[in-house]
């Protein structure tokens, strides 16, 4: 199948041929380039709705003592810190 590439504003554009389209509305995909081959595949949506099987899936005793906390101390974000490792 042959289609032609075209301006549109400063990028290039292709139309697909609704016999190869795998997306039904606008949606967003991810474009590869892979030696001289344009690889157009369909940006996967996470949803959250497995959620409530995976937490149920936990046993009951699954942190049943809580968790550890540790206190927080300041980050010397100038990088003495890791010259004092270092020497």
């Amino acid at each position: 199948m042959l289609t032609r590439v075209f301006k549109s504003g400063n990028s290039l554009a292709m139309r697909i041929p609704k016999e190869l389209g795998f997306v039904d509305d606008a949606q967003d995909v991810e474009v590869e380039r892979v030696g001289n081959t344009l690889v157009v595949r369909p940006v996967a949506i996470g949803t959250l709705s497995g959620l409530g099987d995976i937490f149920a899936s936990f046993s009951s005793s699954f942190m049943a003592q809580g968790r550890e906390f540790h206190d927080e101390r300041e980050r010397d974000w100038t990088g003495g810190d890791q010259a004092q490792q270092k020497g």
